[in-house]
């Protein structure tokens, strides 16, 4: 996966989350992995807030641009 922020999609980031829980949840991962992989799921997760943010807003500004004027 790509570890620039601008080119993780959502879709991409939430792939990654899931593999790392499941990682996770089979005991795959040693100590020495571990810092490093919650790390990148908090980067991952703090990507997918912003992502979800924006979106949100840019839905609140076209569903006001359909409200006739009043």
């Amino acid at each position: 996966m790509s570890t620039n922020k601008q080119q993780t999609t959502y879709k991409e980031a939430i792939t990654e989350i899931e593999e790392i829980l499941a990682q996770l949840e089979n005991n795959e991962l040693d100590v020495d992995e571990l810092s490093e992989k919650v790390k990148r799921v908090s980067l991952l997760v703090t990507l997918c807030k912003d992502k979800l943010h924006h979106t949100e807003k840019e839905i609140d500004k076209i569903l006001k641009d359909m409200e006739p004027n009043s």
